[in-house]
């Protein structure tokens, strides 16, 4: 009887192993896709939704007025807050918008009081405007003629930059 119980352990010993050996791939594609989603969402957060970290922030903002800086002359001492137009039916009715679309750039500058509206998919500046900025608001809303409400029809992208901006010499 000894044999006989010796010869079951060993055949429970197989199939455990057999199940375990079975398993291994899946346990490697399981990995293989937590690896590639986490690395997917540090890489693009906002195709999830999610903020965008500071650097990534940062940067793209520092690219964005390199690129608007080749265009026109920007007030130096002082860095933009951008927003993105995300719904242009909202700001139709206000001349800065006329001719924005969804996706568009607002540079915001508040010591120059200057706002700048960019296309960036036509690398064009598509209006500047003036802007004055109401102390009382804990928000800066913008409160003049021609002038870009931000508050609610543009999402912040960046917030003003942390560093100066620095352009790129040619």
């Amino acid at each position: 009887m000894e044999e006989g119980s010796t010869g079951t352990q060993t055949e429970a010993k197989k199939k455990g192993s057999k199940w375990l050996f079975k398993s291994i791939p899946y346990i490697i594609i399981l990995a293989i896709g937590i690896y590639g989603g986490t690395y997917l969402v540090r890489q693009k957060p906002t195709w999830f939704g999610l903020p965008q970290g500071t650097a990534q922030a940062q940067a793209e903002a520092n690219a964005l007025v390199a690129k608007v800086s080749k265009l026109m002359t920007l007030p130096t001492d002082e860095t933009p807050t951008i927003a993105t137009v995300t719904d242009v039916s909202i700001v139709a009715d206000q001349p800065f918008f006329k001719n924005a679309q969804n996706g568009d750039k607002v540079l915001i500058y508040q010591k120059a009081g200057k706002a700048i509206l960019y296309r960036e998919s036509e690398n064009k500046i598509i209006e500047v405007g003036a802007v004055n900025f109401n102390q009382a608001a804990a928000s800066p809303e913008v409160s003049a003629i021609a002038t870009p409400t931000a508050k609610p029809t543009v999402a912040p992208t960046a917030s003003p930059v942390a560093s100066p901006v620095s352009t790129p010499t040619q």
